[in-house]
């Protein structure tokens, strides 16, 4: 059964799952993919911090920032932490830097990193927080290592 295409709700629950992550470990990139041989889409999440030595830490903080926020539209099971050094990382930063700016990118129907994508989204560079008030009730405390 294919799934359906991303939509806004799944967008703004994995942006907010991206800023508590980037308190953990800061968010080199970020991208929804659906890869045209996989049913599912995935949110991969790059940082430079992740290495062979905190992979399942960085998976535990996933999990802890989805049990607290709770959101329905991001299953944390589809989520992938990726290396610096990854093929979709490296192609993501790549498409960054040819599309700079505030706007996320979308796109599909094109090799991305090595696999033939179907639909994907790339979010724009996290911006600071304005406001101290913690819409998801998230502790914003370093729970790092």
């Amino acid at each position: 059964m294919d799934q359906g295409p991303l939509v806004m709700e799944e967008i703004d629950a994995g942006e907010q799952l991206l800023r508590q992550f980037d308190r953990y470990d800061p968010v080199l990139s970020a991208f929804w993919l659906k890869a045209v041989d996989e049913e599912q889409r995935y949110l991969y999440i790059a940082s430079e911090g992740i290495d062979d030595t905190n992979f399942d830490l960085g998976y535990g903080e996933v999990m802890r920032i989805a049990n607290l926020t709770r959101s329905m539209y991001l299953n944390p099971f589809r989520v992938k932490l990726v290396y610096a050094n990854d093929p979709l990382t490296k192609h993501s930063v790549r498409m960054r830097k040819q599309f700079p700016g505030r706007m996320p990118i979308r796109f599909g129907g094109m090799v991305f990193g090595g696999i033939s994508v179907d639909d994907g989204y790339i979010y724009p560079p996290l911006l600071p927080e304005t406001s101290n008030a913690n819409e998801a009730g998230v502790s914003s405390g370093d729970t790092r290592r």
